[in-house]
């Protein structure tokens, strides 16, 4: 069995715009995410991170590349393929509220997929339905609950058990703490870390926090404008030498004392419409040269498990 669970290779994905134009959300995309480990996939609004999980999940054919998974290419799965793909990849995502049937109650939320599986029977849904409240630290009479009837945190455990219930081998979170105040993303984390011990599970994390992604993820992945600026190890981001990921740091809120200022990232991103020549960061950069503005660098390893899209890095 290998190591790595997921391996995106070379992925780009274009989608046809008004006056023959295309639009690149992902470009050259490769990442690599191992069993048992959480990988980030951290950016700004608009940088291609949720085009790249839905291509991942199928939902979108690449135009280039492919994604692979447990071995196995998914590029161009159908029918009973996709649907068997489907068991071992689940996602969490923003707004369990928008992602909820209103009018189910939880119990039948959570089995509505083992349901359609075949793997339990109607007769079991209310014992199932506890069992995986109880996973995810929610008392059993929640079971009988409607959405509308719970926090924003409950929701979010309820969408946790919900994408468990199957029992994956990865789970995709999609700005799954975003929507939540601080004090809850703490605990919603905490309980994503407790089952990944517990029950080795796997995590490709969403985001836009370095801050937060820093405190518990294995890997981050930055993107900008489609394409992958940086891949360095979590616990290593204060060595960041992307100036686009030091440019996040610096503008994240603080997480210690050390840091009292934060400063936003000067400049929009350009159109995905009209892709800069060269570095896509070029536009926005304080350090940029005449070669950033005409040559694309390409992703190298700088330092072990560290890798740079950058002419400035060596």
């Amino acid at each position: 069995m290998s190591d790595i669970l997921l391996q995106v290779e070379h992925l780009t994905k274009q989608f046809p715009a008004a006056g023959g134009q295309t639009l690149t959300a992902v470009k050259d995309v490769g990442l690599a995410v191992r069993r048992g480990e959480t990988v980030a996939i951290v950016g700004e609004s608009g940088c291609g991170k949720s085009t790249l999980v839905k291509t991942v999940l199928s939902m979108h054919k690449p135009t280039e590349g492919k994604v692979v998974f447990d071995g196995k290419d998914t590029t161009n799965l159908h029918g009973a393929a996709q649907r068997d793909y489907y068991r071992h990849i689940q996602m969490v995502f923003q707004d369990p509220a928008a992602a909820f049937d209103p009018k189910m109650r939880v119990k039948e939320i959570l089995t509505e997929a083992l349901l359609n599986y075949g793997i339990i029977r109607r007769r079991d849904v209310q014992k199932r339905a506890e069992e995986l409240l109880d996973i995810v630290e929610l008392p059993k009479d929640f079971a009988a609950r409607y959405p509308h009837n719970m926090s924003g945190g409950q929701r979010q455990r309820v969408a946790i058990a919900r994408a468990l219930a199957l029992e994956p081998d990865i789970i995709i979170c999609d700005e799954a703490t975003s929507a939540l105040d601080v004090s809850v993303q703490d605990s919603i984390i905490r309980l994503l870390v407790r089952l990944q011990k517990e029950r080795g599970m796997t995590y490709l994390f969403i985001c836009h926090d370095l801050a937060l992604v820093s405190l518990f993820a294995h890997r981050v992945a930055v993107m900008y404008l489609g394409s992958v600026m940086e891949k360095i190890d979590g616990d290593q981001l204060s060595k960041a030498q992307h100036p686009y990921t030091q440019a996040l740091l610096r503008s994240v809120f603080p997480v210690s004392a050390d840091k009292t200022e934060v400063k936003t990232i000067a400049g929009d991103l350009p159109s995905p419409l009209e892709m800069p020549k060269g570095c896509p960061f070029a536009t926005r950069c304080e350090k940029r040269r005449e070669v950033c503005q005409k040559e694309m660098p390409l992703l190298k390893e700088v330092e072990s498990n560290h890798f740079v899209a950058c002419h400035l890095v060596s």
